[in-house]
């Protein structure tokens, strides 16, 4: 085993997650030690309580007198010890609760933090809907047991061990039972979580999955309508759902088969407890030598005895209780730190440059590559795109058309060649810097939940209002703003889904007009627009074009007669090369394309 992988094997085991899970808890030590304090100043008046009970009941003598000052006063003190107590724990409650919400606050930010520095590659072989339950699932069974379960524990401890003390005190021979007893708990109690933590586990890749299938659905409901596919649909979900189901049922019910068991052995030892302290009080009673030695009980001492006992099992319950609590919590942070320990997008080289001017002159030289090594994607392709040049790239699907552009943008290294802009290897090149010397139109628009003003303004805060709406009347999207009541402050719901695919398309092209990017890729920019916009669009397009470096891919031709270079791919190959008139007299694969579009 390396020791890269050793490393990660410990995070993920149960102690590796306990501390992990235990750092974020301490990073929050104020609120963690006035907790602490609290835990221990509420569970101390609880346990003095029983004292205070058992010397109420010794103050009536043997001979039936009563001392009512004394009963009355260890009655005052046990009420007012339990009153305290209670007020302390709920100050305890409140303490956790900002205690757990600071956390799972600072554990989402970095979820998000290191979503966004991920590789492409990560969001395109993870499902989204199971990357989402990351944040709602796992990180609020984390929070639920940082914010309750905790606290029992930590009120467990502090009780158990003082329940302990206090019987020792009180009667050593009776503590025999215990010796007995707890053994027969703990091993039950480790036994049963190991057992029970891979049920945790599949429970909560189950609804990771669940999550998947269910977002993935509804956002292609429309299409699942249109086929008539809702059966089908409900089919699987059925299925998956049912999967799901029964990893939670049998994770609950393997983890609920320990408290009745520990509940039984708890209920026994209360038992033998009452009996013992019974026989032991009446031979201090008769005058043996029990009464003058360490047998010696009196009936206040048994009554405190017993509450201690009671005192001591109920904490074993209620931590057997939660203890798959635990076992849910920590397979959602072992999930939740998956992510959290992926290798981020790599770092630039150390002698990576800045780019303080780009020309625009890009190359790609014999480049190959593959999203799998057993499958290879590009093969030697060569591709030469001057300053102000426009090289469109055409070819079936599956060519390796948007593959091209993932290697531009390095979402993506290749395996062999080399791309090079203004003749620097984009390797040498700071990737935010070389991100940036791009503007992107891609088939699949992205709008974020804001204003119109906002998302054509987004990547470029700094433009005056008249940028933007100049942006606007070269994508011919003016009209339609303008029309609106709010006009540019409209607000777009989630992705833009209250205006039409081809109003987004258009909003996300004049963001590109209001780019000074000089490099332009435009991914089937005009794809959901009708004809008579998409001729509207390509005036302004050329326009956009002048004096940028652009890569376009499109399947409708007519939109790319004017490239100065058509690169046809096929099968990760370039086939054929040339101006549009040159490949039309060619008569190979692009002479058959355009004259099936236009025959």
């Amino acid at each position: 085993m390396t020791d890269k992988k050793k490393v990660s094997t410990e995070k993920r085991s149960k102690k590796g997650i306990f501390l992990r899970l235990s750092k974020y808890v301490l990073g929050q030590w104020p609120l963690f030690t006035v907790a602490l304090a609290l835990t221990l100043a509420s569970n101390q008046l609880s346990l003095l309580g029983p004292r205070f009970s058992g010397a109420a009941i010794d103050a009536i003598e043997a001979t039936g007198g009563v001392d009512f000052t004394s009963v009355w006063h260890n009655v005052t003190l046990m009420i007012a010890c339990y009153a305290v107590s209670a007020v302390f724990a709920y100050l305890l409650s409140v303490v956790m609760v900002n205690l757990s919400q600071r956390i799972t606050y600072r554990m989402r930010k970095q979820l998000f933090e290191k979503l966004t520095s991920l590789p492409v590659n990560y969001f395109d072989t993870h499902a989204t809907g199971d990357i989402i339950s990351h944040f709602g699932y796992d990180i609020d069974t984390i929070n639920s047991t940082l914010s309750h379960d905790l606290i029992q524990v930590m009120t467990s401890l502090y009780t158990v061990i003082g329940s302990l003390l206090f019987m020792w005190q009180i009667s050593k021979p009776m503590m025999i039972i215990f010796v007995l007893t707890i053994p027969v708990s703990v091993l039950l109690t480790r036994y049963r979580s190991r057992v029970v933590r891979p049920l945790f586990r599949k429970r909560a890749k189950k609804y990771g999955e669940l999550n998947g299938f269910a977002e993935e659905m509804l956002t292609g409901s429309g299409t699942i309508s249109a086929y008539g596919m809702q059966e089908e649909i409900s089919s699987r979900f059925n299925k998956i759902n049912g999967e799901a189901m029964d990893a939670f049922r049998n994770a609950e019910y393997q983890g609920a088969m320990l408290f009745p068991t520990i509940n039984l052995v708890n209920n026994v030892s209360l038992s033998l407890v009452a009996i013992m302290g019974g026989i032991l009080y009446m031979l201090s009673q008769n005058g043996t030598f029990l009464a003058s030695s360490v047998f010696f009980i009196t009936l206040g001492g048994v009554a405190q005895f017993v509450q201690y006992s009671r005192k001591f099992a109920g904490p074993i319950n209620e931590f057997s209780n939660i203890i798959h609590e635990f076992q849910s919590a920590f397979s959602a942070a072992e999930r939740v730190f998956t992510i959290l320990d992926e290798a981020p997008e790599k770092e630039d080289d150390a002698d990576a440059v800045g780019l303080d001017e780009v020309r625009g002159d890009v190359c790609l030289k014999e480049v190959s590559f593959g999203y799998t090594e057993d499958k290879t994607v590009l093969k030697n392709l060569s591709v030469t795109a001057k300053k102000g040049k426009t090289v469109a790239i055409v070819g079936p699907t599956g060519a390796g058309k948007t593959t091209v552009i993932n290697l531009l943008m390095r979402f993506y290294d290749q395996q062999k060649g080399e791309i090079t802009l203004d003749g620097i290897p984009s390797h040498k090149i700071k990737r935010e810097d070389l991100r940036l010397a791009f503007t992107m139109v891609l088939q699949d628009t992205w709008l974020f939940c804001g204003t119109i003003y906002d998302n054509i303004v987004y990547g470029r805060e700094d433009a005056s209002p008249e940028e933007v709406y100049e942006a606007a009347r070269s994508a011919r999207i003016d009209s339609f703003i303008e029309s609106l009541p709010d006009g540019y402050d409209t607000v777009l719901s989630d992705d833009g889904v209250n205006v039409s695919k081809g109003q987004k398309q258009l909003i996300t092209i004049a963001r590109a007009f209001l780019s000074k990017a000089p490099i332009l890729i435009l991914d089937e920019a005009t794809s959901n627009v009708d004809s008579r916009t998409e001729i509207q669009i390509q005036t302004a397009m050329n326009e956009l074009m002048k004096n940028k470096t652009c890569f376009v891919i499109a399947h409708r031709l007519s939109t790319i007669q004017n490239a100065d270079t058509i690169l046809v791919v096929k099968d990760g190959s370039i086939i054929e090369q040339g101006n549009h008139n040159e490949l039309i007299k060619l008569g190979g694969f692009y002479s058959s394309l355009y004259n099936s579009q236009f025959s």
